[in-house]
């Protein structure tokens, strides 16, 4: 199975020896997302976890998007927040964002980068192989 590489300027660009994601036959594999703007890299919405999540879900849609997919046809996230009192928070806007599909989802506590409240990854179905 060929692996490849996608990328897509309307998410941030990888700040490490790693990719946006990973194609591998259908599936996809995405790198976990901070609320970081796409062009000047700096973390958006201040300490409101929501406003995060927001910009974590929507860098993470872009993505999948450059990979034929969609958050719609994700099946699994894990969700790493700095602080697990902001896990309600971050899931209202979750379950806002995927509506009636409800991926698998593991949540961990973790010391996150650049100050962020959440970090969200995800494996999902591309649309056309």
């Amino acid at each position: 199975m060929d692996l490849r590489v996608t990328k897509t300027d309307r998410a941030p660009a990888p700040v490490g020896p790693y990719s946006q994601a990973i194609l591998a036959g259908d599936l996809v594999f995405c790198a976990g997302q901070l609320a970081l703007d796409a062009q000047s890299g700096q973390l958006v919405g201040g300490d409101d976890v929501r406003a995060q999540t927001r910009r974590v879900l929507d860098n993470l849609a872009a993505v999948l998007v450059s990979a034929d997919s969609s958050l719609d046809r994700v099946t699994k996230t894990t969700v790493f927040l700095a602080d697990l009192a902001d896990f309600q928070a971050m899931n209202e806007v979750y379950g806002e964002r995927f509506g009636t599909h409800k991926p698998a989802r593991s949540t961990v506590g973790a010391a996150l980068l650049r100050g962020a409240k959440v970090e969200i990854e995800c494996i999902a179905v591309r649309r056309n192989v």
